[in-house]
């Protein structure tokens, strides 16, 4: 595998953010930045005082919710277990957390090829706008030279200022995001692979996007595909010579992996869209090719 993350050597660390309450999180990957296909992996805790109004992006997310639930109003609930997708360009929420949550969650540029802004720069990019305006419930508030107030989404706010554009979102591939019940999926044994079963999950973003569960018993072998995550729900395991176990993350990079079980494992593996991972320095006329796509 090109890149192992344990858990236990990622802090819980609190961060700034464009939504409303308290955000701490344990960040696991990052992807090619500046790139269409960039990505950004977190496990993040969330209490009863975040709030998200509703909102849609340019970019595609996966959502596994681990331990409390979270209440995306009309879309439902996301009780533990539940995998999450939320395709680019669909609204959802608003957001709002009982108690506490813990969430994995996964964002990453989709079909349309706008991208996802680097963790890093879109940190600096939150505490930029907070001098020319404030961070209210998820909403970026901005007095203009006229004097008149203009609200717009955080992530939306943030985005525009640093592209330098207005942000123009896909068209709806898909009505809602869609939730997921894995345990509603039967166990199905892979010929030649003693020991593995799998669960397949979700095609998806013009077939690009693959969602699969899987089962190993000790000693159990698989074979990941290139540009693949592989997030470890419990069990221990190794991949080239190097020990992870429960909650660590995995990707394989541009290189099929290869993992092996050492007690009962359960993974789940995403299979990322192959996306153009060249630079995105976009000329007027891609911008513009982008916004009507």
């Amino acid at each position: 595998m090109d890149t192992i993350v344990n858990f236990a050597d990622r802090p819980l660390v609190e961060r700034a953010h464009a939504r409303q309450g308290m955000f701490r999180a344990h960040s696991m990957l990052d992807g090619p930045a500046g790139t269409p296909g960039n990505f950004y992996l977190q496990l993040s805790r969330t209490y009863s005082d975040f709030l998200s109004p509703r909102h849609r992006h340019n970019f595609e997310q996966i959502r596994v919710q681990i331990e409390g639930p979270a209440d995306f109003d009309r879309d439902g609930v996301m009780e533990p277990g539940t995998v999450g997708y939320f395709p680019e360009g669909v609204h959802y929420g608003p957001q709002s957390i009982s108690g506490e949550s813990l969430t994995l969650v996964l964002q990453f540029g989709g079909a349309s090829g706008s991208g996802y802004i680097p963790e890093a720069q879109f940190q600096e990019g939150v505490e930029k706008l907070k001098a020319t305006g404030t961070f209210d419930k998820g909403v970026y508030k901005s007095t203009g030279a006229d004097g008149r107030v203009r609200s717009r989404d955080a992530y939306e706010a943030v985005w525009e200022d640093i592209n330098g554009r207005a942000l123009k979102y896909p068209a709806n591939r898909y009505q809602k995001p869609v939730f997921i019940d894995p345990e509603a999926f039967a166990w199905r044994e892979k010929n030649g692979q003693v020991g593995a079963s799998r669960r397949h999950l979700l095609t998806a973003s013009e077939g690009e996007l693959r969602l699969a569960s899987w089962k190993l018993e000790p000693g159990a072998r698989i074979q990941v595909e290139p540009n693949t995550i592989v997030f470890v729900n419990q069990g221990q395991g190794h991949s080239d010579g190097q020990a992870w176990d429960k909650w660590s993350t995995l990707y394989s990079g541009k290189r099929a992996g290869q993992l092996e079980a050492v007690s009962q494992v359960v993974l789940l593996e995403i299979r990322l869209p192959d996306i153009d991972t060249t630079p995105l320095n976009l000329t007027p006329a891609k911008a513009a090719k982008l916004d009507t796509a």
